[in-house]
C-alpha cells in the first residue's frame, strides 16, 4: 500500500473551515478517470481531501492517480491489491481526515458546486446527511456534461427528512414520486453513496462487507437507521455515467443474484426488527430471487451447489414475507408491480444511451 500524505489536518483546515474527504474507488477506469478527478479538484469548495483508492488497476489508472497527487497536494493515493469496491471504500474511510465525507464513482462527474451546496445545507439544517439530485448520462454526453458541471447554479430548495429509514423503504417508485410532488421526491433515497455528504460520525464503527456485489444494499439499513435527519437539496449536483457493459447493468450470474437476494433479505430483516415495513427490500428480494431462478434455467442441468443456493434463498425469502401482515403484504405487492414496470422502461432507456 502506498500513501501520499495530504496537507489537511483532522477535521479542519488551517483556515478553520471543515475539511471534506471525497473517496473514489478506482479500478481500470483509464477512459473516464480524468473527467472524474477534474470535476473533484475543480470544486468551488476548496478544503478537500480527495482519496483515490487504486484497487489493483492494470490499465494505467494507477499512474493517473499518482499524477494527480503530484499536481495537487489535496489528493491522497492508496494503492492496494484488487479486493473489490467494498474494500476500496473501507480503505478510503480509514484514511479520511475530513469532518465530512463524500463518495464518487470513478467514471462519474460532480457538479463544481456539489460540495458547496451540500455542505451549506447540512450545516444549516444540522442533519446527519445531505443529498442532492443527479442526472444519468451516456458516454457521448461527457464533453457537454463537463461544460454543464461548470455552470453556476443557485442552491435548490432544501427539505428536511426526519425518518430516513422509513423514507428509504417506502419511497422508491418513480410513478408515486411524481404523483406525490416535490415533497415526496425529496424523500426518495437509493442505496448509492454518491451525491451524498455525510457527517464523519455517521460512519464511526461502520464499514462495508468486502467480497460482495451488493455492498451498498447491505449498508443502507444500518446507515440510515443511525441518522436522525437528512436534508435534500433540489439541485442536480451529480452526473451518473450509464454503460450497458458496467457491472451494474451487465453482471448477471448466479453469484450476482444470490448476493442481491442475501443483501435484500438482510436489510428486510433489519428494518423489520425496528418495526419498519421493508417495501423496497420486498421488491428487491423477490426480483433478485426471480432472476436467480431464471439464471439457473433448466433445473435439471444445474449443479447441486446452485440448487442448494436457490433453495436456501427461497426459504429465507419465504420467512421474510411471512412476517408481513395481510395489509402490508398487499401494499408490497402493489408497489412491486409498479416498480417492475418502471424497471422495464428504465432498462430500455439505459441501453439506448450512447
Amino acid at each position: 500500500m502506498k500513501n501520499i500524505a495530504s496537507h489537511t489536518h483532522i477535521g479542519r483546515s488551517n483556515a478553520g473551515s471543515p475539511v471534506v474527504s471525497i473517496i473514489v474507488p478506482v479500478y481500470n477506469s483509464k477512459r473516464y478517470l480524468r473527467f472524474c478527478v477534474d470535476s473533484l479538484i475543480g470544486q468551488s469548495y476548496r478544503e478537500l481531501q480527495i482519496i483515490l483508492v487504486d484497487d489493483g488497476s492494470t490499465d494505467g489508472s494507477e499512474a493517473i492517480c499518482d499524477e494527480y497527487a503530484e499536481q495537487d497536494n489535496r489528493v491522497v493515493v492508496i494503492h492496494q491489491s484488487n479486493a473489490g469496491i467494498a474494500a476500496a471504500q473501507n480503505a478510503g474511510l480509514d484514511a479520511c481526515n475530513g469532518e465530512f465525507i463524500a463518495f464518487c464513482d470513478n467514471d462519474d462527474l460532480m457538479h463544481r458546486q456539489n460540495i458547496e451546496h451540500l455542505l451549506d445545507a447540512i450545516q444549516r439544517s444540522k442533519a446527519d446527511m445531505a443529498k442532492g439530485r443527479w442526472k444519468q448520462i451516456g458516454v457521448s454526453q461527457i464533453p457537454a456534461t463537463m461544460e454543464e458541471s461548470q455552470q453556476h447554479i443557485a442552491q435548490g430548495a432544501c427539505t428536511l427528512i426526519e425518518d430516513p429509514l422509513v423514507a428509504y423503504e417506502s419511497v422508491f417508485c418513480k410513478t408515486l414520486r411524481v404523483l406525490g410532488g416535490k415533497g415526496t421526491e425529496a424523500r426518495y433515497f437509493n442505496e448509492a453513496n454518491w451525491c451524498r455528504l455525510y457527517r464523519r460520525a455517521v460512519w464511526q464503527g461502520l464499514r462495508f462487507t468486502p467480497g460482495h456485489y451488493a455492498q451498498d444494499i447491505r449498508m443502507a439499513g444500518p446507515l440510515y437507521s443511525r441518522m436522525r435527519s437528512v436534508v435534500d437539496v433540489d439541485s442536480v449536483l451529480y452526473f451518473w455515467l450509464q454503460e450497458p457493459d458496467s457491472v451494474t447493468h451487465s453482471k448477471r450470474n448466479m453469484e450476482f443474484w444470490h448476493d442481491n437476494v442475501v443483501a435484500a433479505a438482510a436489510n428486510f430483516e433489519f428494518a423489520n426488527s425496528l418495526g419498519v415495513v421493508a417495501y423496497r427490500n420486498y421488491f428487491g428480494l423477490l426480483a433478485s430471487l426471480r432472476d436467480e431462478r431464471k439464471g439457473i434455467g433448466d433445473i435439471r442441468a444445474a449443479s447441486e451447489a446452485e440448487i442448494e443456493m436457490l433453495r436456501s434463498d427461497e426459504r429465507r425469502a419465504g420467512l421474510c414475507v411471512s412476517t408481513l401482515s395481510i395489509v402490508d403484504l398487499w401494499r408490497c405487492r402493489l408497489l412491486s408491480s409498479i416498480r417492475r414496470i418502471e424497471n422495464y422502461c428504465y432498462d430500455r432507456k439505459i441501453h439506448t444511451l450512447k
